[in-house]
């Protein structure tokens, strides 16, 4: 009981929440590389993953190399990157070379959900739904763009969720390299045998964790095309996201 007592007093102390080495900083140094991270992999990512699965094939390519990434222990890439030549990098901005050795490796990390969960989007769009929107007449990139993005948008929103929190809780890392971040905290806590201060800065990493985790679901919620109202009661026609409708198939009489 006496560590939470010393965390909670390590996280009522004003003081520790100020200056370039508080929490407040921290934080924005781990969003910092969380955020740019996450682009960075969206860039590299979603273009290739969802024009392979628009295409239907490379499936074998997009799965594996997301297998690749999932095997690649983060912290041994990060030691790696670390000691690598770049020369140039010490006074990087707000990252260094610590900082940009974790962005590097949070990168890669971050690309195996958003690579396999793009490329999935795609392909499991109903090919009744591909068959009707060719039979209007769309173009190869008219059916990506009004069709098949649309449809697939929340599963490809899912990657990105799962890769932001794994990207927000990885990130902490950078401390052992002696980068940015709130690992900081932890690290000096745990090394120094003030637990109370280790447990505060893990508390804050998870009360954020959580709060992103909300954050996206709403996201991916809200491009959802199935959970938006319509005027017929709530019922969405498969093709109603590209704003050309297919009228439903009329019912037997009889």
């Amino acid at each position: 009981m006496r560590v939470f007592g010393d965390m909670w007093r390590y996280l009522s102390d004003g003081a520790n929440w100020s200056g370039g080495d508080g929490i407040a900083a921290l934080l924005g140094q781990q969003l910092l590389l969380t955020v740019t991270a996450l682009l960075m992999a969206m860039v590299v990512g979603l273009p290739i993953a969802l024009w392979l699965g628009h295409l239907g094939r490379g499936g074998f390519l997009a799965i594996n190399i997301s297998n690749v990434g999932r095997a690649i222990p983060t912290f041994a890439l990060l030691a790696l990157l670390v000691v690598a030549p770049w020369p140039g990098t010490d006074q990087l901005g707000p990252y260094g070379r610590a900082g940009l050795a974790t962005l590097l490796a949070l990168t890669l990390f971050a690309l195996p959900p958003i690579i396999t969960n793009s490329y999935v989007a795609m392909r499991e769009v109903a090919p009744e739904v591909r068959e009707a929107a060719r039979g209007m007449g769309m173009t190869g990139m008219q059916r990506f763009w009004r069709v098949e993005l649309p449809l697939g948008l929340p599963l490809v929103v899912s990657g990105l969720r799962l890769a932001l929190v794994q990207v927000w809780a990885t990130a902490t890392i950078a401390a052992l390299v002696a980068g940015p971040g709130l690992g900081q905290i932890i690290t000096d806590g745990f090394f120094r045998s003030n637990y109370g201060k280790g447990i505060a800065g893990a508390l804050v990493v998870a009360a954020v964790a959580l709060v992103l985790e909300l954050l996206a679901a709403l996201v991916q919620k809200a491009v959802d095309p199935t959970r938006r109202g319509t005027p017929t009661g709530g019922r969405t026609d498969a093709l109603s996201v590209t704003g050309a409708t297919v009228d439903p198939p009329a019912e037997s009489v009889g």
